[in-house]
C-alpha cells in the first residue's frame, strides 16, 4: 500500500511508548500496536485520504487498551514475573518508576486520559475525539487522574521542594 510502509515504520516506536504507557506491558504494548497497525492497513486507503492518520491510531491504540481491561478474564495468567531488563536512564531519580506504577494504578479512561494529554501532548478536544467522549469528560478525567499522580508522588517523597 502506498505510504503505509513509511507510515508504520516511522511511527511505531512512538506508537509503542504510548501503547506501553496505557499498559503498563512492553508484550502488550507491542500486540496493541499490531493490532492498531492491522487494522489501519485494512483502512488506509479511507483513512489516509481523511488526512492526518495519528488520530485515527491513537483511537485505535486506546480502544485496544479499553477492550482489554473490559476481558481481562480472557488474557493469560503468568506465574512468575520475569524482570524487566534494567536500562540505565541519565538522571533518573527513581521518580519515573514511581510515576509509572502511579500510572498503573490509575482507572483505565483516567490513564488513558492523561498519556493523551500530558504524554501525546494532545489538546482537550484532541483527547476527547480520540476517546470519543465529551471534553468535560476530558477534564474531568485529567484532573482526578493528576490529583491521583500528584497524591502518590508527593508519598514517595519525588515531590519534595516542588510545589504540587
Amino acid at each position: 500500500m502506498n505510504g503505509f510502509r513509511e507510515y508504520a515504520g516511522s511511527r511505531r516506536a512512538a506508537l509503542r511508548r504510548t501503547a506501553y504507557l496505557l499498559c503498563g506491558d512492553w508484550f502488550l504494548a507491542d500486540d496493541l500496536v499490531q493490532d492498531a497497525l492491522a487494522g489501519l492497513f485494512v483502512h488506509w486507503r479511507r483513512v489516509r485520504a481523511g488526512g492526518d492518520v495519528d488520530p485515527y491510531v491513537r483511537r485505535m491504540l486506546v480502544n485496544g487498551y479499553l477492550a482489554t481491561h473490559r476481558r481481562k478474564w480472557r488474557r493469560e495468567v503468568s506465574t512468575a514475573d520475569l524482570p524487566e531488563p534494567a536500562v540505565a536512564v541519565p538522571h533518573d531519580d527513581g521518580t519515573r518508576d514511581v510515576l509509572l506504577r502511579a500510572l498503573a494504578q490509575l482507572h483505565p479512561s483516567q490513564r488513558a486520559v492523561v498519556v493523551l494529554r500530558y504524554w501525546e501532548d494532545l489538546s482537550v478536544e484532541q483527547t476527547a475525539a480520540a476517546l470519543g467522549c465529551t471534553t468535560g469528560n476530558v477534564k474531568s478525567q485529567a484532573s482526578r487522574g493528576l490529583a491521583h499522580l500528584r497524591t502518590a508522588l508527593a508519598r514517595s517523597g519525588a515531590l519534595e521542594g516542588e510545589h504540587a
